[in-house]
């Protein structure tokens, strides 16, 4: 499902794999992240077979003019994962919202795991 808006300009339609690339962009250009990760050995399969790889680790669900997004996420070694997951929360709201126009209504981060 797309997220959908309109104005007294007209009406605006942004797929979810475009908000899904936005967030991935940005989970992944935040500091202490290592890697973003699938959530299920079946969304890894599915990634070998795609030609965008820039929708990994990041679910996003719009209802109607809300947005709610999942990221999975490995991090560095001797980060403080709250400060990372806050930052993450901020860094990726900020990014979609500006992106789109549309409320960010949750951003949930799941660390899978720590790499050194």
């Amino acid at each position: 499902m797309a997220v959908k808006t309109s104005n007294k300009l007209g009406k605006i339609t942004v797929s979810d794999d475009a908000v899904t690339m936005v967030a991935n962009y940005a989970a992944s250009e935040c500091y202490g992240v290592v890697d973003l990760v699938s959530r299920r050995v079946t969304d890894s399969l599915a990634q070998l077979f795609r030609s965008n790889t820039n929708t990994k680790g990041v679910k996003v669900t719009c209802d109607d003019h809300d947005i709610y997004i999942d990221v999975f996420v490995i991090l560095k070694s001797g980060v403080s994962v709250d400060a990372v997951k806050e930052s993450l929360e901020r860094t990726v709201t900020y990014s979609v919202e500006y992106f789109t126009g549309m409320r960010v209504k949750a951003v949930n981060i799941n660390v899978v795991g720590i790499r050194v």
